[in-house]
């Protein structure tokens, strides 16, 4: 029952991400970086609120953390439904 739920892969990885905020806190303005990486406003916006003054150690720290939070949620919410299937058969003798 621990299947795997396909995430849907950035096409950037952190070291570019990093890289865009950097260009953006050096001067650069927005709309021309998000041209030039052919990226949305909003993405880019998403990523600054996201990662905003971290460096890669930290983003990857985050991103394991994140992984391991998923990984508890799908844990508990097995051992939720077995809790549940065992006390609707216990209450049906």
């Amino acid at each position: 029952m621990d299947e795997k739920i396909p995430m849907k892969k950035s096409r950037f990885t952190e070291a570019q991400i990093m890289g865009v905020l950097r260009q953006a806190e050096g001067g650069l303005a927005v709309a021309e970086l998000c041209r030039e990486h052919g990226i949305s406003t909003a993405t880019f916006y998403k990523w600054r609120a996201k990662y905003g003054g971290m460096d890669a150690s930290m983003m990857s720290q985050m991103k394991a953390l994140e992984d391991e939070n998923r990984r508890l949620k799908r844990m508990f919410a097995d051992l939720s439904m077995q809790a549940d299937l065992l006390r609707e058969a216990l209450g049906k003798k």
